[in-house]
C-alpha cells in the first residue's frame, strides 16, 4: 500500500479517536506510531520497521524537551501564577473597576481589561479564566450582575491569553510552522488589544440594550483611581520589560520570560508571599507545563509519520490547484477551524491541522520566498506565516468557548459551581460575534497584525 493511502486511512482513525473522547496526546502518539510502523514494514519488514519506528518516536520526547524553544512555555505560566498567588491580579482588577466601572456594564468592562493585563503574564487561557472566575464574578454578583452574563464575560475574555504575549500557544504555532517566536509574540501584542477593545464595545452595547444585565459602578473620586494605580504596576512593569527585551534585542524570548518571572517572583515576595503560596504556583505551573509537553510530544510522533506519508505536500497541491480565489479558500479553512473546535481543544486542533494546512496556505500566498508584488493576499511568505498564525490562533480561541468541548466554560463553571456550564455557554454567546468582527478585521487589515514585526526588521 502506497504511504499516501496508509496516512488517509490512520488520519481518519484518529478523527474517529479524538471524537469519542480519546486525548489528543495519547491518540496523535499511538496513530503516529502505527503509521511509521505500517509505512516501515511496508519498506523493510515488520522487524526492522519496527525498530526504526521505535527509535523514531522514541526520540521525539527527548528532542523536543532539550530544545531552546519549548523551554519559554514554562517561564511564561510561571509569571501567570506567581502573579496571580502573589494576589497581583487583585490589584489589577481592583484599578481597572475604579477606571472603568462608571460605564454601562462598568464590571464586565474592567474584567475584560484586567483580564488583558493579566494575559499579558499569563499566557494560558484556561488559568487566566480561572482566576478572574475567582475574582470578578464575586464583585459581579454583589452589584446584582446577571450570573450569564458575569460568567460569559469571564470565559470569553479568558481568550485573550491566546493572542496577548506572552502566549504559549502562539510559542506552539511558531515552532510547528518553524518561523520567528519573537516576531509572532510581537505580532499577538495589537490584535490581542484590539480584540479587547472590541469585547469591552459588546458588553457596552448589551448593557446598553438590557441595564439589568450590568448595572455601572460609580463613586469612586480621582484620588481613589490615582491610588489604585500602584498596585497594578508590577504586572504592567513586566509586560513592558517581556515586550522591550523582544522588541529591542536585549534578549531572547526565552531569556525575556526568564526574567519575567524572577521580577515577578522579588515582587511576590516582595508584598508577603509564603512558603505555601510559592508552592502552590510552582506546582501548578508544572502540571500545565507537562500537560502542555505531552500533547506535544505525542502530536510530533503524528507529524512525522505525515511527513513520510507525504500528506501536507499533496494537500497543499490540491488547495493551490483550487479554481478560486485564495481569499474564499481562506475562509473556507477558517470554517473548517471553527468546526473543529466545536470537537477539540485549542492546543490539539492547531498541532494536529497545521502541518497540513500551513504548506497549503503559504501556497495559497505564492509559495516560499515569493515577493510581495506576485503573492495571494500582499506580503512575503513569512509575514503570511505571522498573519496565518494569529488568525488562525484566535480561531483557536473559539475552541474555548465553543459548545461541547469549550473549556473555558467547564472552567469557570467549576469555580463557580453556583452557575451551571449550561448558562456559561449561553453567556458567552453573544461573544461570537466580536470574535467575528475582530477576525474580520485581521483579514481585512493585515497591518494590524505586521505592523509590530515590520518595524522590529525594519520594513
Amino acid at each position: 500500500m502506497e504511504a499516501y493511502d496508509i496516512g488517509l486511512i490512520l488520519s481518519g482513525v484518529l478523527v474517529v479517536l479524538v471524537v469519542i473522547g480519546v486525548r489528543v496526546a495519547f491518540a496523535a502518539a499511538l496513530i503516529g506510531f502505527v503509521g511509521l510502523v505500517w509505512i516501515f514494514t511496508e519498506r523493510m519488514g515488520f522487524e526492522r520497521g519496527f525498530d526504526v519506528a521505535m527509535s523514531m518516536a522514541g526520540s521525539v520526547p527527548h528532542s523536543k524537551a532539550t530544545g531552546y524553544t519549548l523551554s519559554l512555555i514554562p517561564t511564561f505560566i510561571l509569571i501567570g501564577y506567581l502573579a496571580y498567588y502573589a494576589g497581583l491580579t487583585g490589584y489589577l482588577f481592583e484599578a481597572a473597576k475604579r477606571w472603568l466601572g462608571w460605564m454601562p456594564g462598568g464590571l464586565g468592562i474592567a474584567t475584560v481589561f484586567a483580564t488583558a493585563g493579566f494575559a499579558a503574564v499569563s499566557g494560558a487561557s484556561v488559568a487566566t479564566s480561572a482566576v478572574f472566575a475567582r475574582i470578578a464574578i464575586p464583585e459581579m454578583q454583589k452589584l446584582g450582575y446577571d450570573n450569564r452574563f458575569a460568567a460569559g464575560v469571564v470565559a470569553a475574555s479568558g481568550t485573550l491569553a491566546s493572542l496577548i504575549p506572552p502566549s504559549a500557544i502562539l510559542v506552539i504555532y511558531a515552532i510547528i510552522v518553524e518561523t520567528s517566536v519573537g516576531q509572532l509574540l510581537l505580532a499577538g501584542f495589537i490584535p490581542g488589544v484590539y480584540s479587547a477593545i472590541i469585547y469591552g464595545g459588546l458588553v457596552i452595547v448589551l448593557a446598553k440594550l438590557n441595564p439589568k444585565l450590568g448595572p455601572p459602578v460609580g463613586g469612586f473620586t480621582w484620588r481613589e483611581r490615582f491610588e489604585s494605580l500602584p498596585g497594578a504596576m508590577p504586572i504592567l512593569f513586566v509586560v513592558g520589560i517581556i515586550i522591550y527585551c523582544i522588541y529591542f534585542g536585549w534578549g531572547t524570548p526565552t531569556e525575556a520570560g526568564a526574567l519575567g518571572a524572577f521580577v515577578v517572583l522579588l515582587m511576590a515576595l516582595w508584598k508577603g508571599m509564603r512558603w505555601g503560596q510559592l508552592k502552590d504556583a510552582l506546582i501548578e505551573s508544572a502540571k500545565l507545563t507537562v500537560m502542555i509537553f505531552t500533547i506535544i510530544w505525542g502530536v510530533l510522533i503524528y507529524v512525522r509519520f505525515l511527513g513520510f506519508a507525504d500528506l501536507p505536500g499533496a494537500f497543499a497541491d490540491f488547495i493551490a490547484g483550487l479554481d478560486q480565489s485564495p481569499m474564499l479558500t481562506l475562509l473556507l479553512i477558517l470554517c473548517a477551524y471553527a468546526i473543529l473546535g466545536m470537537f477539540m481543544d485549542a492546543i490539539g486542533m492547531l498541532l494536529l491541522t497545521l502541518p497540513v494546512v500551513f504548506p497549503a496556505v503559504i501556497a495559497l500566498n505564492g509559495g516560499e520566498g515569493v515577493s510581495v508584488a506576485d503573492s495571494a493576499f500582499g506580503m512575503t511568505s513569512t509575514e503570511c506565516a505571522i498573519w496565518f498564525g494569529i488568525i488562525v490562533v484566535k480561531m483557536a480561541e473559539l475552541c474555548l468557548i465553543t459548545p461541547p468541548i469549550g473549556l473555558n466554560c467547564f472552567v469557570v463553571a467549576g469555580v463557580r459551581p453556583d452557575i451551571s456550564v449550561q448558562d456559561v455557554f449561553r453567556g458567552v454567546a453573544p461573544f461570537f460575534i466580536a470574535d467575528a468582527v475582530t477576525i474580520a478585521g485581521l483579514i481585512a487589515f493585515p497591518g494590524i497584525v505586521l505592523f509590530l514585526p515590520r518595524l522590529l526588521l525594519g520594513g
